[in-house]
């Protein structure tokens, strides 16, 4: 993912009013340094109000912000990330709802998906495999399944920007 400043970041929202996107609690440390080639999107929830959280996703090489809400977790559940698929991180994968941008979110149309609730997705899919995840060469799976987060995230993305 390509380094982006406060204003990139901000200018990037679809799904959020103007004035949304101004109060947006952005990240703590925005100054990741060579992290950014780790990232495949940049996840955080906000400090101020845990229920919100923001993603700001490559799609076609322009970043997408999106406006996340999620709901207490009131209970202890596991589930399978949807961007990522990493069938050993289950336990800490929230619900987060999403207004579409556009018209279709102004009539109160919201698409969600189950993500890792802390945004840790890169990581999970750089890990090397697990014994049980068959023979593939190591490297070209974990190439695999960087393209494959980055595929459905920014799907997602471009689902929720396109208001379809």
């Amino acid at each position: 993912m390509k380094p982006l400043t406060d204003n990139e970041i901000r200018a990037s929202f679809v799904n959020a009013s103007r004035r949304e996107a101004k109060q947006a609690t952005l990240p703590p440390d925005l100054d990741l340094g060579p992290r950014w080639e780790t990232l495949d999107y940049l996840g955080w929830v906000d400090r101020s109000n845990p229920q919100r959280a923001y993603a700001v996703v490559p799609v076609d090489e322009e970043p997408v912000g999106l406006l996340l809400r999620t709901a207490e977790r009131t209970r202890k559940a596991s589930a399978m990330c949807a961007w990522c698929e990493d069938v050993f991180a289950t336990s800490e994968v929230a619900l987060f709802v999403a207004r579409r941008a556009g018209a279709s979110g102004r009539e109160g149309n919201s698409l969600g998906t189950l993500v890792h609730a802390d945004f840790s997705c890169s990581t999970h899919v750089r890990r090397l495999p697990h014994g049980m995840e068959g023979g593939l060469d190591p490297l070209a799976l974990v190439e695999r399944r960087v393209e494959e987060l980055r595929s459905r995230s920014s799907a997602f993305a471009r689902r929720l920007r396109d208001g379809s």
